[in-house]
């Protein structure tokens, strides 16, 4: 934490004196309505917790296609690679980030991770971040913070279509048409997305990124009934196709798969708000989500693999938004949830697996002044499956000046067992015939195994097998923002999460051939902290620079106190093993210390110039010495810079943009699969919006 304060002490000294001239335009937009953070409209520079945005404008000048790529240029933001493009927020893994679409969870998960590439950017109007615990607000899986896609609103008579094509074959095209029928305002948006894929391992008969096909179709309604009460219904659908070959090397022999896998997943929405007066609003939310997943892998072997999910998710809610007085908001919630999970990995895929949540929650948000703003909430989540959850959250706002704010907040966040975890009863028989169990099949699978005689031991961790509970984290934000002139804006905040109760796999038992059963316990405590700022500063009319930077720590702390009692070891130069040091340690995998980003932008007659660079230092990634720690410095991936550039015109109804990703054409085979070489491509975009009639 010492690091922490001493970078921000010497960068608050610095800026001030580096940007005090030009004060000819508006640097940011603090009058930007913010919903997700408090779950009613709000002021950015009203809010009391780390939000930011990322604009139509933004997504559309980065040239992003799917949310991985846009947010993989968000300080403090990481996407990793494992299952699909996940994201890490302040040091916490993708499955504690809840990603919602119009304020609704999205499913489909893969060992806990929701691959960002199902999400076309093509129709998002803006994306809400919201940095620290939420479930106070929004319930499990938002113990680092919440994203919210928001995609655009309905405008009448409108039409745009675009067209985008890259490196591999890389295809992407939408069309948005919108009109009105009397009062129901409909708008239908499609998205066709290919690739050939890619392959950065010489010689391999798999690619990397596999081919792929991508179909997106969403359609909105609004209807309003009176002036005081409004219907609308979105409904979207996605579906992918990807093909890919699958090579496993077990025991010095090679097994070959053509694989196909498929995704559908839809979502239907309907809301109704009423207006009953002056200081009350209401509005009752139903929504439906349905993922299905299937693989189907053919070997040169007689024994294929299958694999069987879908998920269905159903949700009531009613939030009603009372202004109690000129000081007071009070907004209060109630909802059910319903999820169903039938998969050949949860026993066979004919047996169902339920979940039910009814949860209620209330915040209050005082304004004693028109310096000081509080929030206090509180949410109650009571689920059939495993212990009650309460989630508090306290946030204050307060303007020292026009030009300084301050902020701070503190959340308790919760991430519930997911079915994976509870239920998954899987045999590996591709890769040595190990063999998952969640924790509630676990005993009973492994005894029916030793019936049969095949195992062969018990590990010390089989008879701390138990119910599950949810994973807890306590978040505290303290943050300002500093409009240090017209054209500079410092934003900086500093969190740190205390992480209860993690859920890990651990090796329970073993088969009489060798191979290992694992299942899930409730073992790990730890901790990440750290510091982000983002500067915007506007150099004249035309160009704007942008940066932010994040430091992060992270540890396991049970790995803390095994280094301090001098029961964890390492080796030296010559081999010989000594005790680890503290410092030493690094902390989490896949965590670095230092992510930054730098831009320019040069804007001027329709024109548009946008250079980005990204840098994470370097992170660990496998463990050398045995000890089950990360410390030596051949346990890491080594740091890179990706710089990316894109051009654009727009020419009356038709823009034009190229632009090229990665131009360092920097690549890692083993840690970053994801990141393909230098990549080109070229867009066309039409757009055409009728005035309308007054």
């Amino acid at each position: 934490m010492q690091k922490i304060l001493g970078i921000l002490a010497v960068l608050l000294s610095i800026i001030p004196n580096a940007y005090s001239q030009n004060d000819s335009s508006k640097v940011i937009n603090l009058d930007e309505v913010v919903i997700t953070a408090t779950r009613t409209e709000r002021k950015l520079g009203n809010i009391a917790v780390p939000v930011s945005i990322v604009t139509s404008k933004n997504i559309q000048q980065a040239a992003s296609l799917r949310l991985n790529d846009i947010l993989n240029e968000q300080a403090g933001l990481y996407i990793t690679s494992g299952f699909g493009s996940g994201v890490q927020m302040q040091g916490l893994n993708p499955d504690y980030t809840l990603i919602l679409i119009n304020g609704e969870p999205l499913i489909g998960r893969t060992a806990g991770v929701l691959d960002l590439n199902r999400i076309t950017v093509g129709n998002i109007q803006k994306i809400e971040i919201v940095k620290g615990p939420s479930s106070s607000l929004y319930g499990s899986e938002a113990m680092a913070g919440v994203i919210n896609i928001i995609t655009k609103q309905p405008i009448n008579h409108q039409l745009s279509a675009g067209i985008r094509y890259g490196t591999y074959n890389t295809l992407d095209a939408n069309v948005t048409t919108a009109t009105k029928f009397n009062k129901l305002l409909v708008q239908i948006f499609s998205n066709y997305y290919s690739t050939d894929g890619y392959s950065i391992r010489p010689n391999s008969v798999e690619r990397t990124v596999a081919p792929i096909k991508r179909y997106t179709h969403q359609i909105q309604l609004n209807y309003p009934f009176s002036n005081k009460t409004k219907l609308s219904i979105l409904g979207r659908y996605n579906y992918e196709n990807i093909t890919n070959k699958i090579a496993v090397t077990n025991t010095g022999s090679t097994t070959y798969s053509d694989g196909i896998e498929k995704h559908n997943d839809y979502n239907i929405n309907p809301i109704i708000t009423h207006q009953f007066n002056s200081k009350t609003k209401s509005a009752l939310r139903l929504y439906h989500s349905r993922f299905k997943s299937t693989q189907d892998l053919s070997t040169n072997t007689p024994n294929a693999y299958n694999d069987y999910f879908l998920q269905d998710f159903y949700r009531a809610e009613n939030q009603t938004d009372y202004q109690i007085n000129d000081k007071n908001a009070l907004t209060i919630g109630t909802g059910y949830i319903v999820e169903n999970v039938r998969s050949s990995r949860y026993d066979n895929k004919d047996n169902t697996k339920q979940s039910n949540v009814a949860y209620g929650f209330v915040q209050n948000e005082f304004k004693p002044s028109e310096k000081l703003n509080l929030i206090a909430g509180l949410r109650y989540d009571k689920n059939s499956i495993y212990a009650s959850a309460f989630s508090p959250k306290l946030a204050i706002h307060y303007k020292s000046s026009k030009k300084i704010s301050l902020n701070a907040s503190i959340g308790r966040g919760f991430k519930a067992p997911d079915f994976r975890q509870l239920y998954l009863n899987f045999t590996n028989t591709a890769a040595g015939s190990y063999s998952v169990f969640g924790a509630l099949e676990a005993q009973t699978q492994i005894a029916q195994l030793d019936k049969l005689g095949q195992i062969q031991s018990y590990e010390n961790d089989y008879y701390k097998l138990a119910a599950l509970q949810p994973e807890f984290s306590t978040g505290i934000n303290i943050g300002s923002k500093y409009l240090i002139s017209t054209t500079t804006f410092l934003d900086v905040n500093i969190f740190r999460n205390d992480i209860e109760n993690l859920i890990d796999s651990r090796l329970v038992a073993n088969y009489k051939n060798g191979a290992q059963i694992f299942s899930y316990l409730n073992v790990k405590n730890a901790y990440t902290q750290g510091i982000e700022l983002n500067l915007t500063h506007k150099i004249n009319t035309s160009i704007t620079m942008t940066s932010g930077y994040q430091y992060l720590e992270t540890a396991d702390k049970d790995q803390i106190d095994a280094i301090k009692k001098g029961t964890v070891f390492t080796k030296d130069a010559n081999g010989a093993a000594r005790k680890m040091n503290l410092n030493e340690y690094f902390g989490l995998p896949n965590r670095s210390k230092h992510m930054a980003n730098l831009k320019f932008l040069y804007e001027k007659n329709d024109f548009f110039i946008n250079t980005r660079a990204i840098y994470r230092s370097k992170w660990a990634v496998s463990d050398k010495d045995g000890n089950g720690l990360y410390n030596n410095n051949d346990e890491f991936a080594q740091g890179f810079v990706q710089l990316n550039c894109s051009i654009g015109k727009q020419f009356n109804q038709i823009a034009v943009q190229t632009g090229c990703d990665n131009i360092l054409n920097y690549t890692d085979v083993n840690n970053l699969p994801n990141l393909p070489g230098r990549t080109y491509y070229i867009s066309f975009k039409y757009q055409l919006t009728k005035k309308q009639k007054k």
